[in-house]
């Protein structure tokens, strides 16, 4: 946890330059070990599930009951608060970190709030990307097991895809009845490791095969139809619904061949049903939190599931999701395809700006790379006409945005400055994020201003 403050500085966002100029005395991964974390029986009291709707996973994470939806349903549902960003910077640019510290920080108000993450893939852990439970004091735990294999979800997902390619091919092997056209087959397997070698292969190549080889490949688990159909999923029956609507090939006459001609979506379902619940865990300052579902936002909606959105919202006054990628991508398939399939509506908007973003954009426009090329504001303006397409976007939503303005330690005072009253010029409300920092008390600022 984060150094106790003197009362003075309780709920204090402005750290002075001295705590600011000297980077974190502990790295991630050791705030994260020498973090005590809360038991997931006391997490889920804190949340207000029963006993009897968890099942747990070790001390500190558990899977939550569908049951729970059907107990709460009457209940009120509380506001959506939505994270997401400019058009990012390849290193990513803090909207995990900010959704963190964001909950955090309504903790610390005493607000009852809750946050929904996606879950991460294993392929990006271990590429240039890296983890996604957040940095610094602005944390989700355990953070080891959530960024490995956490409750099997993934797993379970990517044994359900290639099940429904075993027994596409072994309907082939059998005699093929559907008459499927070999060279219109597409529905290809998963795998969640980056493994190049496998992207494009020829199948087909035993002896003991009765049908031609063919062309095929892996795709990334979290890249996965049946990922995408988990998410926005709200029930068993509506999940074996959406997974018998897949579509796997063509027949040689041009029909479409889905998953329940093959009669695999039962099992497929049965395989997952307890991926289906959503996955209980905790910030590093003990708010409650659901992962559930990894869908990419490029191939499919970026969002986590719906389930657990559905569910934090019965259960929290106040709850922090985040959509992947930027507002154009993620925050749009959110309004068009999630909140439209599952009621909901996020009531405010966090997009996450970040320094080096903007920077990003005037390198992009030709600026030449010197100790005073930001400084100036006609080298900041290729960024402010990114964010500010951003932002007209989201008010076309009838949704009003919130800055965050997540700082990095090279961000001086002057180009805090310059960016604020770009904002304040628009305009729109803006704070600056420490969270990374601080946790919850560095977006606490903010926080005041997603409030209002």
């Amino acid at each position: 946890m984060p150094p106790p403050l003197k009362p003075k500085e309780k709920f204090s966002s402005k750290p002075s330059a001295w705590e600011w100029e000297n980077k974190l005395s502990l790295s991630t991964l050791e705030i994260a070990e020498k973090a005590k974390p809360r038991q997931i029986f006391d997490v889920a009291a804190k949340a207000g599930i029963r006993l009897e709707e968890i099942e747990a996973y070790g001390h500190w994470k558990a899977k939550v009951s569908l049951e729970l939806l059907e107990r709460l349903a009457s209940r009120p549902s509380g506001k959506l608060i939505c994270v997401t960003g400019m058009t990012p910077t390849k290193e990513g640019d803090g909207k995990t970190c900010t959704s963190i510290g964001l909950t955090q920080a309504l903790g610390l108000l005493k607000k009852k709030v809750m946050l929904t993450l996606r879950e991460p893939s294993l392929a990006p852990i271990f590429g240039f990307k890296g983890g996604a439970t957040g940095g610094g004091y602005s944390q989700v735990l355990p953070m080891e097991d959530i960024n490995l294999h956490f409750t099997g979800d993934i797993h379970a997902i990517e044994i359900a895809h290639n099940l429904l390619a075993a027994v596409l091919e072994n309907h082939l092997h059998h005699g093929n009845a559907l008459d499927i056209d070999k060279d219109h087959i597409f529905w290809r397997r998963t795998l969640d490791i980056s493994d190049r070698q496998l992207r494009d292969i020829i199948v087909g190549m035993a002896k003991a095969s009765h049908f031609a080889k063919y062309r095929t490949g892996f795709d990334i688990t979290a890249a996965s139809e049946v990922m995408a159909v988990l998410s926005l999923s709200t029930s068993i029956h509506s999940f074996k619904s959406k997974l018998a609507k897949i579509s796997v090939a063509l027949t040689r006459e041009g029909k479409l061949v889905t998953a329940k001609d093959l009669k695999a979506a039962g099992a497929m379902a049965l395989l997952m049903k307890d991926a289906l619940k959503p996955n209980l865990v905790q910030t590093l300052e003990g708010q409650p939190v659901f992962i559930h579902t990894g869908p990419f936002a490029n191939v499919s909606h970026g969002n986590s599931s719906l389930l657990a959105t559905q569910m934090a919202l019965k259960l929290a006054n106040y709850v922090v999701t985040e959509s992947g990628f930027a507002a154009d991508l993620g925050l749009e398939k959110l309004f068009d395809i999630v909140c439209r399939e599952g009621g909901i509506r996020p009531s405010v908007v966090v997009m996450v700006v970040s320094l080096k973003a903007l920077r990003s954009h005037a390198a992009k426009a030709g600026a030449k790379r010197g100790p005073d090329m930001f400084k100036a504001w006609d080298l900041f303006k290729e960024g402010f006409s990114n964010v500010r397409r951003h932002v007209d976007n989201i008010r076309k939503f009838g949704v009003e945005p919130v800055i965050a303005i997540n700082r990095f330690p090279d961000d001086t005072e002057d180009d805090l400055r310059l960016v604020r009253e770009y904002f304040q010029s628009i305009p729109v409300e803006c704070a600056v994020s420490e969270v990374v920092r601080h946790g919850g008390r560095g977006g606490v600022t903010l926080a005041e201003k997603v409030l209002k």
